[in-house]
């Protein structure tokens, strides 16, 4: 707890804070070190990593100083840490070497390898914020679980990264840390609520990281970034010494996942965490060997009937499915079954506390403007939410938003109870008419209608993250594997989008024209260069499945871009206009 909470200030907790990480930071030498290649180093893959120092070519502390510079180099672009913990990790780094002197066996597949975790992961003698000043000045007394698995593995935790403000927003901004920027373009976010995560693996600061995802948290940054991820399913990985700001809510859980550079570095990360910890309610499934089919049967969709993906994001699946038809696996279109329901019930699920469980923490600490139309709903007397909904539906002709926001409201236990029925039905509609109908291996999918979003985007259009907030209603294991560059030319709207009387795939009116008409939200002039993703979606319990699926896509794509290994030290970085 902040000590001085008789006279609290968000802004002192905020410049307190920030002083800390600087003062840490002011212990990189950006000096490019002469006695290891540290581009090579910066290069590798986790587990390429571990083999360099199993053969005595680098050690564990020259990877650690390549990374904690580099780690600090993207910082100063993007904002993207929150907790430095450099010199208890040169610490971890020096002790692993010694051992290594030794016994010359690494301590595990994460030997020598830096780590970093979304703020929400505890770290032993660092704080958890999670962007909540009331928070700040308590040093956790015990490792999340994942962080100790990490460290048995090898492992060095060496930073924490941002968060945006309550973890439910796609964006990456709250009032003690400020704004993660996206490494392409300041302009953008790098996504949320993952998103410091993404922004500093995206710039190759750091080999391998983790985060959580409760409605698109992982995949979102993952895609905005151009880099891999999984939202595996519940309970694969332990979620124990996490801070939340939603305890206790078991509508829809919140699940923990890898933020890499390469498939390889998701599996290797799963093979370490999946089904350990002391937590009894995680599987006791560790990893699994599987056979991937030489012949796999995906669905598609490049519209999910909600809100039209935009051009950049269909094309995005198309080239997907383009290049798996074309390694002579079968893609057939599919359609999402009652798509306006996932979001109902998503909206009626978070919100059906008032969402005083989420905004306990704001405390006396300013809202972020990004939460505003997420939790606009129940902070509506009920009649005047009644007179909105006749209004939009009547006079705007939009009966989906009307929908949505009819959901978003308090309610009581039993009405919260008759939702989470509600919810397994539409798990088994899906299964039937998507998985069993189809006889479908996998489902290759837009992430959102947006490939980016600039800051302030959640405030109007929080609801794009209904792209990925129905699969962890579903509860299925979800990867993001990056495709391609935002094109102008090819990506441009027409009257396709424009018009919701011509073309296919349309829902939402007044969405579909804040993010297509003039002046709209997609913009692929401004948006040029910047990556577009799609997700792999495989059927529950499947998590090892969808690894092999991303690898599958990944390498009938082909070579292509890694943002990564393109930003350079010398990156120039598009500034706000």
């Amino acid at each position: 707890m902040w000590p001085f909470s008789s006279s609290y200030s968000t802004g002192n907790i905020s410049l307190f804070k920030q002083a800390q990480r600087d003062e840490r930071l002011s212990s990189v030498s950006m000096a490019v070190a002469t006695s290891v290649n540290t581009s090579a180093i910066l290069s590798a893959g986790a587990s390429e990593i571990v083999k360099h120092i199993e053969i005595g070519e680098w050690t564990a502390s020259q990877v650690l100083e390549a990374y904690i510079q580099r780690a600090a180099f993207a910082h100063q672009s993007t904002n993207c840490l929150t907790e430095v913990m450099f010199a208890d990790a040169r610490e971890e780094a020096r002790a692993l070497d010694n051992e290594f002197e030794i016994t010359k066996t690494v301590k595990g597949p994460l030997h020598g390898v830096p780590i970093s975790f979304k703020d929400t992961f505890d770290v032993k003698g660092y704080d958890s914020t999670i962007g909540f000043g009331e928070l700040a000045n308590n040093p956790r007394t015990a490792d999340a679980e994942l962080v100790s698995l990490a460290r048995a593995a090898g492992g060095i935790p060496f930073v924490k990264t941002n968060v945006c403000q309550t973890m439910m927003t796609f964006e990456c901004a709250n009032p003690i840390w400020g704004v993660t920027v996206h490494p392409q373009n300041k302009r953008y976010t790098s996504g949320g609520s993952s998103g410091g995560e993404a922004a500093l693996i995206a710039m190759g600061g750091s080999p391998l990281g983790f985060g959580n995802d409760i409605g698109g948290s992982l995949r979102i940054p993952a895609a905005y970034c151009g880099i891999y991820s999984l939202r595996p399913g519940t309970w694969r990985i332990s979620g124990v010494g996490m801070t939340s700001a939603l305890e206790g809510f078991e509508g829809i859980p919140t699940v923990m996942g890898p933020v890499c550079r390469s498939v390889d570095d998701v599996e290797l990360a799963c093979r370490v965490v999946f089904g350990k910890g002391s937590n009894r309610e995680v599987s006791p499934m560790p990893f699994r060997d599987v056979q991937i089919p030489a012949k796999l049967r995906f669905g598609y969709y490049i519209s999910d009937g909600f809100i039209k993906a935009s051009p950049a994001c269909q094309r995005a699946v198309r080239e997907t499915v383009e290049a798996l038809m074309h390694q002579g696996h079968e893609c057939i279109p599919i359609v999402v079954p009652e798509p306006l329901t996932h979001v109902e019930l998503f909206a009626g699920l978070t919100s059906a506390d008032g969402y005083k469980t989420l905004l306990a923490g704001v405390g006396r600490d300013p809202t972020d403007p990004g939460l505003f139309l997420t939790t606009l709903g129940p902070r509506l007397f009920g009649w005047f939410r009644s007179l909105a909904v006749w209004i939009i539906s009547t006079f705007f002709g939009d009966d989906i938003f009307a929908r949505c926001m009819r959901m978003s409201r308090t309610r009581s236990v039993a009405e919260y109870w008759q939702l989470v029925a509600k919810r397994d039905v539409y798990k088994q509609l899906f299964y039937d008419e998507v998985w069993e109908k189809h006889q479908l291996d996998g489902i290759i999918a837009p992430v959102q209608a947006l490939p980016q979003a600039q800051h302030g985007t959640c405030a109007k259009a929080s609801v794009l993250a209904a792209g990925t907030f129905l699969y962890n209603l579903l509860n299925l294991p979800v990867g993001v594997v990056p495709v391609s560059r935002v094109d102008p030319k090819r990506d441009q709207v027409t009257e396709e989008w424009s018009n919701p009387r011509i073309g296919e795939g349309h829902g939402s009116p007044l969405f579909e024209r804040l993010l297509y008409g003039r002046g709209g939200l997609y913009d692929p002039v401004d948006m040029a260069g910047m990556p577009t993703a799609v997700q792999v979606i495989g059927r529950q319990w499947e998590d090892e499945k969808v690894v092999g699926m991303m690898r599958v896509v990944d390498r009938a794509l082909g070579p292509r871009w890694l943002l990564h290994s393109e930003v350079k030290d010398s990156v120039n970085l598009r500034d706000s206009r």
